[in-house]
């Protein structure tokens, strides 16, 4: 997972997570790839979505996936977190963030990655590493669908943004340049007298991020008022966050979100996050229709991969915002 952390952010803004304010809800119950046939819905969900996008930089989903499959996955969530760490650690990449992860700095966390996991192969080779003795269908059939899934959404939103903006004629290059992620986490609750924080306040700096949490809750969204808004965990919700390298293709047309994970209870949170990414090779830079006298370039275009150097190994992680670091115009 890309995160571009902020620690002291918390101590600056309002503690607004008891505030009344919700993030937008948009019902996806007759939206899918395969039935767009009602034009005035789909013009109607698309105009809420980059509604919510502009205003909030991140909405919930519902009606998306059934609650069969999330119930089957959360299941297996909890199976896969109970092994012993030794297994967990087999979850390696040569990408930071992309394995197993487990931080001192982060201590309530922990995760594991399968990267583009709609590709039954990616699924079936983690589930091999996991349970080298025994052979998991559950797990690899539900992760596979799920995947699928999520997919599919990602690509909905995408493209009602791009319609938007008359950006259509881009989708589809910008769609094979992208790589995908799927994050499995745990975050353990916190000892008496230990931080509550499961996950620092950050942006994402990739392109959009699909997240679902169990009925724990915890994910906080900051508000443009600086204003943190607690996302009431919904058994058919899913939050669409909004990152910095989509901000970059839109030339600041949406708000990129700081967010952040505070635990209570006495209760582990499981949630998961599917990541669109931009893949190492690829130019990064605003479209051309979004420059103009009163859009003024604000970032210079720019290798991916490049720019993981630098947020990796240079310090970029460290930085409020890295994109804006590293490429800003300004800069």
């Amino acid at each position: 997972m890309l995160i571009n952390s902020s620690s002291h952010t918390r101590s600056i803004t309002k503690m607004g997570s008891e505030a009344a304010i919700q993030l937008p809800k948009i019902d996806f119950s007759q939206i899918s790839s395969d039935n767009l046939h009602d034009l005035s819905i789909w013009e109607s969900v698309k105009a809420d979505v980059f509604k919510a996008f502009q205003e909030y930089g991140c909405f919930e989903v519902s009606s998306f996936v059934s609650i069969e499959l999330q119930e089957t996955v959360y299941d297996d969530l909890k199976h896969l977190f109970d092994l012993p760490l030794e297994t967990k650690r087999r979850n390696t990449s040569d990408i930071a963030f992309h394995g197993y992860v487990q931080s001192p700095k982060v201590p309530l966390y922990e995760s594991m990655g399968i990267g583009n996991p709609f590709i039954p192969e990616n699924v079936d080779n983690f589930s091999n590493l996991m349970w080298p003795d025994q052979d998991n269908p559950k797990f690899r059939e539900s992760m596979k669908s799920y995947s699928k899934k999520l997919r599919e959404l990602d690509e909905i939103v995408k493209k009602m943004v791009f319609q938007c903006l008359d950006l259509e004629r881009y989708l589809e290059d910008q769609m094979n340049s992208t790589s995908y992620l799927l994050k499995l986490m745990k975050y353990r609750a916190p000892e008496p007298n230990e931080s509550d924080i499961g996950l620092h306040t950050h942006t994402d700096t990739n392109i959009m991020t699909i997240l679902h949490q169990d009925e724990i809750g915890g994910l906080e969204i900051l508000t443009k008022n600086d204003e943190w808004i607690r996302v009431n965990a919904a058994p058919n919700s899913f939050v669409i966050v909004a990152g910095e390298s989509l901000n970059v293709w839109l030339n600041g047309r949406v708000h990129v979100p700081f967010h952040r994970v505070v635990m209570t209870g006495n209760m582990a949170r499981y949630s998961l996050g599917f990541f669109s990414v931009q893949k190492a090779t690829s130019l990064v830079k605003a479209f051309d229709e979004m420059v103009d006298e009163e859009h003024p370039l604000l970032y210079k275009p720019f290798n991916y991969g490049e720019f993981l150097k630098f947020f990796y190994k240079e310090g970029g992680i460290k930085s409020k915002f890295a994109l804006k670091t590293y490429c800003g115009v300004e800069n």
